[in-house]
């Protein structure tokens, strides 16, 4: 005889942030499930390219992630949230993208003999960290972050496995593992800012 008791109930959106807010990144990556597509859906008209709204929608979910416990159902809800993030997101990229073409086209201009991105261009020694130092730091950036962060991109950038791949490997959502590689490469950009994403600034 079949059981006619109830599943369980899917968690809400709002419980979702919530839990992401505590620092729980399945319920990020529930949401990703959930609203990855339509946001991508929402890039795409703005950007117009596919790895451009992927990255969008990767960086909307990171925002989020970030900005958990700043989220008030009583403004909106989670759906109009996230749209919102990731509309401004794109709206930044084809802002940046702009500003990148037109200094292209004025290098271009200004030395029509030489590519932009192959001349003039110098490493000046004084300003580089010794590569023991450096590896010291990227070690300890990565022991920093938790250990399924961790694993994953060890599996993405080390072994060279996509994400995909990964997923299939550690039997987790796709999405998991989107959301754990996002949120951990932001935590070694930030703990490698001082050495790495500074310089030119």
């Amino acid at each position: 005889m079949r059981s006619t008791a109830p599943g369980p109930t899917p968690a809400g959106d709002a419980d979702l942030v919530a839990r992401a807010a505590g620092g729980d990144e399945r319920a990020m990556a529930e949401l990703y499930d959930r609203y990855g597509q339509v946001l991508y859906a929402v890039a795409y008209r703005i950007v117009g390219q596919r790895a451009d709204a992927e990255e969008v929608v990767l960086d909307a979910f990171s925002q989020a992630w970030r900005e958990a416990t700043r989220f008030d159902a009583a403004r909106g809800s989670v759906a109009g949230w996230l749209t919102m993030i990731a509309r401004s997101r794109a709206l930044d990229l084809v802002r940046a993208r702009s500003r990148r073409e037109r200094i292209t086209a004025s290098a271009a201009a200004e030395r029509p003999d030489s590519a932009p991105a192959m001349g003039g261009w110098r490493v000046d020694p004084s300003t580089g960290v010794d590569h023991a130092e450096r590896r010291t730091q990227v070690q300890a950036a990565l022991e920093a972050l938790s250990a399924p962060q961790r694993r994953a991109i060890e599996l993405a950038f080390f072994e060279g496995l996509t994400q995909s791949e990964i997923a299939e490997l550690l039997q987790e959502p796709l999405g998991t593992i989107k959301t754990r590689v996002r949120l951990g490469m932001q935590k070694l950009r930030e703990c490698l800012r001082p050495f790495y994403f500074e310089r030119g600034r």
